[in-house]
């Protein structure tokens, strides 16, 4: 597979497969992070202080106190060129739940637009995002904010023509064939179809992000008495040494 280096500053240096959503394309971000992992973990590759996957890039952050461009350069070519047999078990299986629609004050607003811009119900657009097993692709835009693929093509619509100033916390949304959660309120363009109870990020977990690339996510259509009984629950879960793991459902692949 083609590929360029890209300058990002003087302690970065990104490598690009191509420049869509592709599932072959996160394969290639995929195999290198591993590649270099398994570096670095031999002593083979010094000075890189963090590596991070985008759809269709890997971008290796290094202490210029420890290497040199050049050499991080050369490790990445040598790692390009190793073969790496990805372990599709070594991402995480979770259920998260999800109130969906309007039943809440901050819930869904834009399910039933959403609908009829697909040509269906409010109630067969929850059904087909609730059928779905997506994969994290990446983080990005807020800490914590999971994209995930892959919508059906029936659900693909473009971001909102206008965003929204305030996107509560939770909200769960679709844009063309992403899925994500908001982990904190901020400005947004997505389409608003439902919302989480769960925190997704924080500074207290020995990982501050509850979800990572490569871990896949099933969903689990909730009430609003529910809804409300796990926000109750969850309140201090940000404060807290652990995060909400019971909603783990492939313990064994946690690495």
């Amino acid at each position: 597979m083609s590929f360029r280096f890209l300058n990002a500053g003087d302690t970065a240096l990104t490598i690009e497969f191509g420049d869509g959503v592709e599932r072959r394309l996160l394969a290639a971000v995929s195999a290198l992070d591993v590649a270099l992992s398994q570096a670095i973990a031999s002593g083979g590759l010094r000075g890189v202080v963090e590596t991070v996957p985008t759809f269709r890039s890997l971008t290796v952050i290094y202490d210029p106190l420890l290497t040199s461009r050049a050499a991080i350069e050369a490790g990445i070519r040598a790692a390009l060129g190793a073969p790496v047999t990805l372990d599709r078990r070594r991402g995480r299986l979770w259920q998260l739940p999800v109130c969906y629609g309007d039943q809440l004050a901050a819930g869904g607003p834009d399910l039933g637009d959403l609908a009829a811009a697909c040509g269906l119900t409010p109630a067969e657009v929850v059904r087909l995002h609730a059928s779905l097993t997506c994969e994290v692709y990446m983080l990005g835009f807020l800490p914590g904010f999971p994209f995930m693929g892959d919508l059906p093509e029936v659900l693909s619509r473009p971001r909102r023509s206008e965003p929204r100033l305030r996107v509560p916390a939770g909200s769960v949304a679709t844009a063309g064939t992403l899925t994500a959660i908001y982990p904190y309120e901020s400005p947004g363009g997505w389409h608003l179809i439902g919302a989480c109870p769960l925190p997704l990020f924080s500074a207290a977990w020995p990982q501050a992000a509850l979800l990572r690339p490569g871990d896949r996510v099933r969903w689990r259509a909730i009430e609003v008495a529910e809804y409300r009984q796990l926000v109750a629950e969850m309140a201090e879960r940000r404060a807290s040494p652990w995060p909400p793991r019971e909603f783990l459902l492939d313990a064994a692949v946690d690495g």
